[in-house]
């Protein structure tokens, strides 16, 4: 081999451990999972989920999104109606840091994100948190990667599968579920 093909195959190398780092560096956020059980791979296809309504604060703003199961539960009147939310019904929450919208500053849309929350309505699996798990999984934009959310977040959360129950038992009566269906 001469001295050209021996530096162009050396460089071949370095390219290919350099990316190969980064594939291997890079999280699939379907591996993230709380203590307790529950698995960012339990909403697989969340994105896609229709919207149920939005929230905002100073210093989240939020989508709220609902599977099928969940749709199909709001369209029936729940929780509205006192009728329990259905098994497999699932939910996330988007929230990202708000920001005025460039063309229009007096709109408000979303900045950076900041984490995923999600409830997912299984009565065997959680019996003991009024039939829901919870799971936030914060957001690391520098290694783009998901981890259990904290009380350090935004907003404090903790990291288990029933970090929902404490802050969700105000509205036991609808079910544990806060957000109404917006009119379509």
């Amino acid at each position: 081999m001469n001295r050209r093909n021996m530096l162009t195959s050396g460089m071949a190398m370095v390219w290919l451990a350099v990316l190969g780092g980064l594939a291997v560096s890079a999280q699939d956020k379907y591996t993230a999972k709380v203590p307790g059980g529950l698995a960012f791979s339990e909403f697989r296809g969340y994105e896609g989920w229709q919207a149920i309504s939005i929230s905002r604060s100073e210093k989240a703003v939020a989508v709220i999104l609902g599977n099928p199961a969940m749709i199909a539960a709001y369209q029936a009147g729940i929780p509205g109606n006192g009728k329990p939310v259905p098994g497999g019904a699932r939910m996330a929450k988007i929230h990202w840091k708000p920001k005025p919208n460039q063309f229009f500053p007096d709109a408000t849309v979303p900045g950076d994100l900041l984490n995923v929350d999600f409830m997912v309505k299984d009565s065997k699996r959680f019996a003991d948190s009024g039939g829901w798990g919870w799971a936030v999984f914060d957001y690391n934009a520098a290694s783009n990667t998901f981890t259990p959310g904290t009380t350090a977040g935004t907003p404090p959360q903790g990291n288990d599968a029933k970090c929902g129950l404490a802050c969700h038992t105000a509205v036991k009566s609808r079910d544990y579920v806060f957000t109404d269906y917006g009119k379509r």
